[in-house]
């Protein structure tokens, strides 16, 4: 029997991509060659890489201006390519976990960086909203949501500045101003395709504007002008995305993918909130619909290995909590069926009957 996969990454995909994927691990596109093994030079896998980009460009409402790139090295290979390409002399950020503090850290190896806010004394339990974003920096980098923390900020800031946001694990799931942004990145682990590409738009002329020489790799117009491919790309993981891409549109889009986030975290935060023996542990106003953060009551907290094993004896896998935080944490990415959700909250019920 399938596990239900609530990990927060590598995690959960679609079974549309996941079949579609191992068939071509196979035989790609008829071609008598497995995807693993493809030339990126051929026709046939430009074709994947060029309906990649379009698909992208569509579901998301990329004006013109834009590039869409699928890049190597994670997201965070772009905490430095940011910096290098677009900082100048100052840049802004919001420290709202850890991969907002990984991106500062970077950061401050090209110019001053600004931390405008922080979560930090708090555990990251809420994203900070009382800041002033300085006129005079080269952008406003923002991390829209934060996995370990069970946090998100789900609309785009008004900014007197251009914005920067790594979208690594929100990305598809609500509807984006791309306009308002120089650079959009986000790892694919967790609602495109399996790691290993990193997807990123690009405005264009935001480019180009820095003092320093860029290496060749770290330079985002190297990629723009080769298309993705100005080495080999990570050609499975850009396959597996495009099939993600051609299933979002097949389900309705941004917009359907929205609906049914909030339904299965609402379904879930209700259960936490009514329950005698779990409680969350985000602030409300700022709780993400992609992972839900919760712990046991500090009277029930010596069952919190139990509950472990009985979710894991009910077929339930992932829902641990990260290691900095403990407690539990279920990642319910855009392909979670609302079914397994449901079986979550049956699981967690029924373990607090028994108590």
């Amino acid at each position: 029997m399938k596990k239900l996969n609530f990990y927060a990454g590598p995690s959960i995909l679609s079974e549309f991509t996941i079949k579609n994927t191992a068939d071509a691990v196979m035989d790609f596109n008829g071609t008598g060659l497995s995807i693993l093994e493809i030339s990126h030079r051929s026709k046939e896998f430009q074709a994947v890489m060029d309906e990649a980009q379009a698909l992208t460009k569509e579901l998301l409402d990329i004006p013109e201006g834009y590039e869409v790139l699928f890049l190597g090295g994670g997201a965070s290979l772009q905490f430095c390519m940011v910096p290098f390409n677009l900082l100048n002399k100052k840049a802004a950020y919001l420290d709202t976990g850890v991969w907002a503090s990984k991106a500062i850290k970077e950061a401050k190896l090209f110019g001053e960086v600004d931390v405008v806010a922080s979560s930090k004394d708090a555990n990251y339990t809420f994203v900070p909203k009382d800041y002033t974003i300085p006129a005079d920096a080269d952008y406003f980098h923002i991390t829209t949501n934060n996995t370990i923390y069970g946090t998100e900020l789900r609309q785009d800031p008004d900014s007197p500045i251009p914005l920067v946001a790594d979208m690594s694990s929100d990305i598809f799931s609500r509807k984006i101003d791309v306009s308002k942004y120089n650079i959009i990145y986000a790892g694919a682990q967790k609602n495109l395709a399996p790691s290993g590409v990193t997807i990123v738009i690009v405005k264009t002329e935001a480019l180009g504007n820095v003092e320093r020489a860029i290496p060749t790799m770290l330079n985002y117009r190297t990629h723009i002008d080769k298309g993705s491919m100005f080495n080999t790309p990570p050609c499975l993981p850009i396959y597996s995305a495009l099939q993600t891409l051609k299933w979002y549109k097949a389900q309705g889009g941004v917009d359907a993918m929205e609906k049914l986030d909030k339904l299965k975290a609402a379904k879930l935060y209700d259960a936490i909130d009514s329950s005698k023996i779990f409680v969350g542990t985000a602030k409300p106003e700022d709780r993400s619909i992609m992972n839900v953060c919760f712990v046991m009551k500090p009277e029930y907290a010596e069952l919190e290995k139990q509950f472990i094993e009985f979710a894991t004896a009910n077929n339930i896998v992932g829902i641990k909590g990260h290691r900095s935080v403990g407690g539990f944490r279920a990642s319910i990415y855009n392909a979670m069926p609302l079914e397994s959700v449901e079986t979550l909250i049956n699981v967690m019920k029924e373990f607090e009957n028994k108590i």
